[in-house]
Order: structure tokens, then C-alpha cells, then sequence
């Protein structure tokens, strides 16, 4: 799995011969902290044991997790959250946002053949995901403090490059680059 998410490329292996097939997808997957689904919860009790936790969460690698672009937690939802009427945002807006900002990336990359934020090489993440005194420091801090990869810095870059696309900015401000930071968190909080 980790191969192709790196590499956009599956290579199969034969007696007769060796295959090797374009592979270009986006992963989507969930999962539970833990085989009864509480642990970490704030208002269920975790029933699993120190060592059931570390064989389900063992299923899922460091490197694996390191290269799924975001990771984040969602807590249950309690009544009082899911009676709140008219603060979310419609369907039909986010999807707008969306495609405007498909539309600033695709013209960005049009001369590279590429067509997103998750594309970019490292050249291209130096060229387009300039930042700030400012935005450097804190990304620095959370290089420093939570212990990220190369693999995941130049995931926090592409991420506030969408964020900031999503916000119609050309520069990563202060506010992309922290909740991007943000997205990349979870691997700390379990795979530590």
C-alpha cells in the first residue's frame, strides 16, 4: 500500500515477467481508536485492554500513516450538536469553493501536468508553497515539537497550499499553515 500511495504506480511481479501499472488514486478510510471504539472518548469508557489497543492499532504502520496526507480525530456527537439548525454550510457552497480552487490549482500546474496541491514534486513545493518569517517559525515549532518527517512537512506545505487556494489566497498565511498542522496530528496521539 505504501508504494503506490509514493509512487502513483503498481509494480506486480511474476514468474514470466514484471508488470508495471499507473496507479493514481485518492485513499479515504476510517477507523476506530481501538477494537471497542472508545478509547481516547470523553464520554465513553475504553473496556480494552493496554495490549488489545497496541495489536489493533499496530495494524495500521508509522510510514503507512505518513503518507495519507490527512489524518484527524472526530468525537462522538452529542444531541446538543446535532439539534444546532442553519450553522453548517450547504452542500452546494462547499462544492463551489471546491471547483474555484480545482480551477486556481489546474491553471497553476498547467505547464507541469499536474493538476493538484497533492502532485507536487519538491521543486515545486519550493516554488509554490512559499511562506512567511512568520509561518516559518511555527512550522518550525511543530517540526520540532511533534516530531514530524520530511514526509510530513512537505504534506503540511501541500495542504496549506489547498487551504490558502480554498480561502482564494495566493501566500500561505499564518492560519493556513497552523490548521494544516492541525490535519497531521493523530499519528502523535496514538502511534507514539
Amino acid at each position: 500500500m505504501r508504494a503506490p500511495l509514493e509512487d502513483r504506480k503498481v509494480s506486480i511481479n511474476r514468474l514470466n515477467g514484471s508488470f508495471v501499472y499507473p496507479c493514481n488514486f485518492m485513499l479515504v478510510a476510517s477507523m476506530n481508536p481501538c477494537p471497542c471504539g472508545y478509547y481516547g472518548a470523553k464520554n465513553k469508557k475504553c473496556t480494552c485492554s493496554e495490549t488489545q489497543i497496541n495489536k489493533y492499532l499496530s495494524k495500521i504502520s508509522g510510514p503507512l500513516l505518513d503518507r495519507i496526507d490527512i489524518h484527524i480525530e472526530v468525537e462522538g456527537a452529542e444531541y446538543k450538536d446535532l439539534d444546532q439548525k442553519g450553522k453548517e454550510e450547504r452542500s452546494e457552497k462547499i462544492r463551489e469553493r471546491v471547483n474555484k480552487a480545482r480551477k486556481i490549482a489546474h491553471e497553476r500546474y498547467k505547464n507541469y501536468g499536474i493538476y493538484s496541491n497533492a502532485e507536487l514534486t519538491p521543486e515545486l513545493i519550493d516554488k509554490y508553497c512559499i511562506l512567511g518569517n512568520g509561518e516559518k517559525e511555527i512550522l518550525k515549532r511543530a517540526f520540532n515539537t511533534l516530531g514530524f518527517s520530511a514526509r510530513g512537512y512537505s504534506r503540511i506545505l501541500k495542504i496549506a497550499r489547498t487551504i490558502a487556494d480554498l480561502d482564494e489566497k495566493e501566500n500561505i498565511s499564518v492560519k493556513h499553515i497552523t490548521e494544516a498542522i492541525s490535519y497531521r496530528n493523530l499519528d502523535r496521539k496514538y502511534w507514539t
